[in-house]
């Protein structure tokens, strides 16, 4: 078969599926209401946020030039991770270009054939790709299955394996939290290392549920998290103990090849977490938006900024969406193989920086769409 024959019978199959995503580029002065991307606190479009890009451009350029280990480390990105750390009660942090590098830089770097991965079913894709590039032997674990993770653990120390147990706080389509005391007091009990992904955590818990939760700091646990989010930025960040620091700065490839983040999000994100540290209200936003929009639709209300609204087919969802959007209200999708449970669902952001008037509107477009979807 030729390649433009493959690639013709996967479209086609996509196609069938109802599977196929396209790209929609929107306008800068876009007039529908972005319940879709995840600007948890409305930081992306605040004046100082911008302001601090736009600072960071003109005088550091329009990127670092170089990787991190030639000439591409500026001053700036060592405020953020000392800054980054300080909030999250960690001793380092690490900064990377994207939260995906951070998870691939820390899995790939600290994980090889003889090692274990105990990796959540649910886990970002951006950690399974770290687990594959890092040739580890893996063990997927039910979701949030404490029984199953000690069940691994003891085998692995049975067998003399270095172990490593993947979670995020909080995860990005349930929205459900992580049991995370219970995992980290396992992984302290068994000489195995704790890595989760805050992405969806840092923000909408202030710190994040690992600091909420008296479990930063430890040896045993490393955390990794996106500017893009709550920081409305870009970027990526490890953070722990320095020794796990020193070790990604020399083994990790997603860090040492890889070009510095550039200055603009840099300089926007440290804006950001400034922000964060002084305005809880906007996180608070968040959580009674949730409890609203949850109330109204009847879903349980997520531990994060993001519903999930179970769709019964991924043609449901798709044009739920569509007509959401027709209503003005940008919502986002999820439909296989995206999802883990292989649900189609509606993915509603409670942004704490839509307007007031125009969150309510957004509510009620939201109760008739998914009315008349479901």
């Amino acid at each position: 078969m030729s390649w433009q024959s493959w690639l013709e019978q996967q479209a086609d199959e996509r196609d069938e599926a109802g599977l196929t995503r396209r790209l929609l580029p929107r306008t800068a002065a876009d007039p529908t209401t972005d319940l879709a991307g995840n600007d948890y606190l409305g930081l992306a479009g605040h004046p100082d946020v911008r302001r601090a890009a736009a600072d960071a451009a003109l005088a550091w350029g329009a990127g670092s030039a170089a990787s991190r280990l030639v000439t591409g480390t500026l001053e700036l990105h060592e405020t953020l991770e000392q800054e980054l750390a300080a909030y999250l009660g960690q001793p380092a942090a690490l900064v990377l270009s994207t939260g995906y590098h951070a998870n691939l830089a820390v899995v790939t770097a600290l994980a090889d054939r003889s090692c274990r991965v105990l990796s959540d079913a649910h886990i970002h894709a951006s950690l399974v790709d770290g687990v594959r590039l890092s040739r580890a032997r893996l063990t997927v674990v039910p979701h949030s299955d404490v029984a199953a993770v000690r069940d691994g653990l003891v085998a692995a120390r049975e067998a003399g394996e270095r172990t490593l147990v993947l979670a995020e706080s909080v995860y990005s389509v349930l929205g459900d939290a992580a049991p995370l005391t219970d995992l980290a007091a396992l992984c302290e009990e068994h000489g195995a290392l704790l890595v989760v992904d805050e992405a969806h955590g840092l923000g909408v818990h202030g710190p994040g549920l690992v600091h909420r939760l008296g479990l930063a700091g430890l040896p045993h646990v490393v955390v990794t998290a996106t500017l893009s989010k709550s920081l409305g930025s870009q970027g990526g960040a490890v953070l722990g103990p320095t020794g796990v620091r020193e070790h990604l700065v020399n083994r990790a490839r997603p860090f040492i090849f890889d070009t510095g983040l550039a200055p603009a999000p840099t300089g926007s994100a440290l804006a950001a977490l400034r922000l964060l540290r002084e305005r809880p209200e906007l996180a608070a936003r968040v959580h009674e938006r949730v409890r609203e929009l949850a109330d109204l639709l009847g879903v349980v209300p997520p531990d994060g900024a993001v519903l999930s609204i179970p769709m019964p087919s991924p043609a449901a969802a798709v044009a739920a969406q569509a007509a959401a959007l027709d209503a003005g209200v940008r919502v986002g999708c999820f439909r296989p193989p995206s999802v883990p449970d292989g649900i189609s669902r509606l993915r509603v952001t409670a942004s704490a920086g839509v307007p007031d008037a125009d969150w309510q509107r957004a509510v009620e477009v939201l109760r008739v769409v998914v009315k008349d979807h479901q």
